[in-house]
C-alpha cells in the first residue's frame, strides 16, 4: 500500500497519513487483513518523523480500522469493511440529494470537494 502526503498542504501530516490509509479502503486498494507498512518505512520514504506516523496510525485505531500489534505491523481490520459501506451510503444518500436539487455531475462533485475542503479548513 502506498501512503502518501502532501508537505505543501495545511492538513496535519498524522492526519494525512490516516487519510490516506482510508483512501485506499474506500477505493478498495486495501481490504481487511491486509498489512500497512511498517511505520518506520513510512516516516523513512516520506520524510517524516516516526511519531507523526504512529499518530496517524492510532487514530486508525481508535476508529476501528486498524489493528495495532506489538513488535509487529498494523493490518487493517475486519470493520474496515463498514467504513466502505458507510461511505458508500453516503455517497449514494449525496447523489440523490444533488439529482433532487436537479445539479449536474460537475456541479455535484465540485459541491462535495467544496465540503471537503471545507471541513479541512
Amino acid at each position: 500500500m502506498l501512503i502518501t502526503i502532501d508537505p505543501a498542504s495545511p492538513q496535519p501530516l498524522a492526519d494525512q497519513v490516516a487519510a490516506s490509509v482510508r483512501a485506499a479502503l474506500a477505493s478498495g486498494t486495501a481490504a481487511p487483513g491486509d498489512r500497512l507498512p511498517s511505520a518506520r518505512n513510512v516516516a523513512a520514504t516520506l520524510g517524516i518523523n516516526l511519531h507523526t506516523v504512529l499518530r496517524g496510525y492510532q487514530q486508525l485505531r481508535d476508529e476501528g480500522l486498524v489493528e495495532l500489534r506489538r513488535g509487529r505491523t498494523a493490518v487493517i481490520a475486519g470493520t474496515a469493511d463498514r467504513f466502505r459501506l458507510r461511505l458508500a451510503e453516503a455517497a449514494e444518500e449525496f447523489a440523490r440529494a444533488a439529482l433532487h436539487a436537479g445539479a449536474s455531475e460537475e456541479e455535484a462533485l465540485a459541491a462535495a470537494r467544496e465540503a471537503l475542503l471545507a471541513l479541512r479548513g
